[in-house]
């Protein structure tokens, strides 16, 4: 799963997310950082779960999975600058890392689900 891009990224937007987080308030620390640090971590640890599955059907669980947390992700940087705890420029390398790695799975997700039907139809 290493060669993986969507993996690759979903590792960045971690790193990225943990710098971001960093510069939120103290009194955050268990609040906002934490739930943004822990659907960060989702993303690429569910690509790594859903791969090493062995079946396609449950790598596309863990990927809708993985996908699932990058919108929590959004919700929450959103939040950060709606709440004014991060300015918006401060979010925006974030939020343009969530949308990358959201074209990414969706991609990736298509093409396993077109593999999937394809299987299924030579039955």
């Amino acid at each position: 799963h290493h060669d993986l891009v969507a993996w690759q990224r979903g590792m960045d937007l971690v790193e990225a997310i943990y710098a971001f987080s960093k510069a939120l308030p103290d009194e955050e620390r268990f609040g906002l950082v934490s739930q943004l640090r822990r659907a960060a971590v989702s993303v690429p640890s569910n690509i790594a779960e859903g791969y090493g599955r062995g079946t396609t059907k449950d790598y596309i669980r863990f990927l809708r999975a993985s996908r699932g947390s990058l919108y929590e992700l959004d919700t929450q940087v959103l939040l950060t600058i709606r709440l004014g705890l991060a300015p918006r420029e401060k979010a925006q390398p974030v939020n343009d890392l969530i949308n990358e790695c959201g074209r990414i799975l969706a991609a990736l997700i298509r093409s396993l689900e077109a593999r999937l039907k394809s299987i299924q139809d030579s039955d």
